[in-house]
C-alpha cells in the first residue's frame, strides 16, 4: 500500500534514515525540519500520513498535530519522539495522533506501524454519501429530504451538513475543532458549544432514544463518532 508521507523531523540523521526506510517500501516522502514549515506543507498538499517529532523548532509536534487536525487533516499521524513517559504519550494521542513510537526505534516496528496506520486510513476514506439509511432513518442529501419511520423530519441546513460530515467519516472520531472547521468555517466566532447543541438536536430528531443514542455517539474527551 503505497502512500504520500510527510516527515517533520529536525534531526538530519533520523530524517535520512526514516525517509530511506519509507522510500524503500515504495512510499513518496517529503520532509520538513521545523514545525511551522511542516504545518504549511501539510496544508498545501494531500498526505496520507504525517510523522511528527515532538521536539521541533518553531512549533512543537503536539501543537503541529493539533493544528493539522483543527485545519481538517484526516489522514493518520504518528508521533516519533525521544519522549517515552506515559503523560507525553497520552498528550500526543489527545491532540489527534493515532500512534506513538519512541526513539530509538526498531526499523521493522516503524514500518509495521506505518503499514497498520495506512490500512486504517484507506479503510476510512469512504466515498461521500448522497443517500444513506440507518435504523429507521433515511437521508437524501441530494434532495435534502429526511424521514424517520417513513415520516418527514425537518433538518436545518447546518444540522444536515453536520449529519453528512459524521456519516462521511462514519466509524471515525471527529473532534469539535474538526467539526467547527468543516461546518462553520465561515463563522469564526462560533464556539464548540454550538457543536454540542447541534448534536443534541440531531439526536432528538433522529435517534429512537436520544438519551441513549445508537448512531450519533460521544467519544468522551475527544468528540463525536457516527456508528452505522
Amino acid at each position: 500500500m503505497k502512500a504520500r508521507i510527510l516527515l517533520v523531523e529536525d534531526e538530519a540523521g533520523v530524517a535520512l534514515v526514516v525517509s530511506d526506510l519509507l522510500r524503500a517500501e515504495g512510499h513518496s516522502v517529503e520532509t520538513a525540519s521545523d514545525g511551522k514549515s511542516g504545518l504549511r506543507q501539510a496544508m498545501e498538499a494531500k498526505f496520507d500520513l504525517l510523522i511528527l517529532d515532538v521536539m521541533l523548532p518553531g512549533l512543537n509536534g503536539f501543537d503541529l498535530c493539533h493544528a493539522s487536525r483543527e485545519r481538517g487533516f484526516d489522514g493518520a499521524i504518528l508521533m516519533l519522539t525521544a519522549k517515552g513517559q506515559i503523560p507525553d504519550r497520552v498528550h500526543g494521542l489527545r491532540t489527534g495522533a493515532d500512534d506513538y513510537l519512541v526513539k530509538p526505534f526498531d526499523p521493522d516496528e516503524l514500518l509495521a506501524r506505518v503499514a497498520a496506520l495506512l490500512r486504517r486510513v484507506h479503510k476510512e476514506q469512504l466515498t461521500p454519501v448522497l443517500h444513506f439509511q440507518f435504523g429507521n432513518v433515511t437521508a437524501d442529501f441530494d434532495r435534502m429530504v429526511f424521514t424517520k419511520g417513513g415520516m418527514p423530519v425537518s433538518l436545518a441546513a447546518k444540522e444536515a451538513e453536520l449529519l453528512r460530515l459524521l456519516i462521511n467519516h462514519r466509524g471515525q472520531v471527529l473532534t469539535r475543532e474538526q467539526i467547527l472547521h468543516q461546518v462553520w468555517s465561515e463563522q469564526p466566532f462560533i464556539t464548540e458549544r454550538t457543536v454540542d447543541v447541534h448534536i443534541a438536536w440531531l439526536r432528538q430528531k433522529l435517534e429512537e432514544q436520544p438519551q441513549s443514542p445508537k448512531h450519533i455517539l460521544t467519544a468522551r474527551g475527544e468528540g463525536y463518532r457516527f456508528q452505522h
